[in-house]
């Protein structure tokens, strides 16, 4: 199948490492041009370096703090000048592991900023030559929080429970200009974020790494981990033409775990 990604211009967010990594190279293996955005230039310049001459040609760096709202529209108003993308990869890292209890407002309030309003504002700033053009892709990354809430991870569950709203209100509203709009969901997929939460709770249970990580696959029908790759083609066949009648959905990409229907 040809998912005619190619000379498409795709924004991912989150591209240094772990599933935004994992997107952008994906995208760039299907010929696309990739700005690839975060904090941590450097672990993109690394994983930009094992590229092909061609492929590193396709990859552009950006730096983007999403708690930083002035680092947003800079991004924006530089991807604006060059005619703007095709394709935005909302990808954010998530917070803390915790409860709701005792969670102070200020954590509410910073989380809200970082995952959900500076997503909002990006692609708002970013929509208008989709529109225009009549052609676009907007995919957010999740948690299987969203459906089925996660142990310990009250203010991801809630945060990421509100972009859900935002993404499906999105979705209807933009869908007669030719613009898909999806979330994605991942359950627990063998990244950098999984590897730090599987060693909260060993620590917190005075569990081996190893005794937590079969715990946690036991769990699964799947019986392991998902790669960041296997989640990646997921992203990359929403961003496709073949996927044009696809929107205001959320795809899970978890092995079976999330329990519900």
């Amino acid at each position: 199948m040809d998912l005619e990604l190619a000379a498409r211009r795709v924004l991912v967010v989150g591209a240094s490492q772990g599933l935004g990594k994992a997107i952008a190279a994906t995208f760039v293996a299907e010929g696309a041009v990739v700005a690839a955005a975060a904090r941590s230039r450097g672990k993109i310049e690394v994983w930009r370096g094992t590229l092909t001459e061609r492929e590193a040609s396709l990859v552009s760096i950006h730096d983007l703090d999403l708690a930083d709202m002035a680092s947003v529209d800079r991004l924006a108003d530089a991807l604006l000048a060059r005619g703007g993308i095709d394709i935005l990869v909302n990808n954010c890292g998530g917070p803390a592991p915790g409860g709701v209890v005792g969670t102070a407002t200020e954590t509410w309030t910073k989380a809200f900023a970082s995952m959900a309003a500076s997503v909002f504002h990006l692609t708002d700033r970013l929509i208008k030559p989709m529109i225009e053009r009549k052609w676009g892709r907007i995919i957010t990354i999740g948690s299987s929080g969203v459906e089925q809430p996660i142990p310990n991870l009250a203010v991801s569950n809630a945060i990421r429970g509100s972009v859900a709203g935002w993404s499906k209100s999105l979705a209807n509203e933009v869908a007669e200009h030719g613009i898909t709009v999806n979330m994605v969901l991942p359950g627990r997929i063998a990244t950098e974020r999984l590897e730090s939460l599987d060693q909260n709770r060993a620590g917190k249970q005075n569990l081996a790494i190893e005794e937590v990580r079969r715990q946690s696959q036991a769990e699964i029908p799947a019986k392991r981990y998902g790669t960041p790759e296997e989640f990646a083609a997921v992203v990359a066949f929403l961003a496709s033409a073949p996927a044009s009648y696809v929107t205001g959905s959320m795809i899970r990409v978890d092995g079976g775990a999330t329990k519900g229907l």
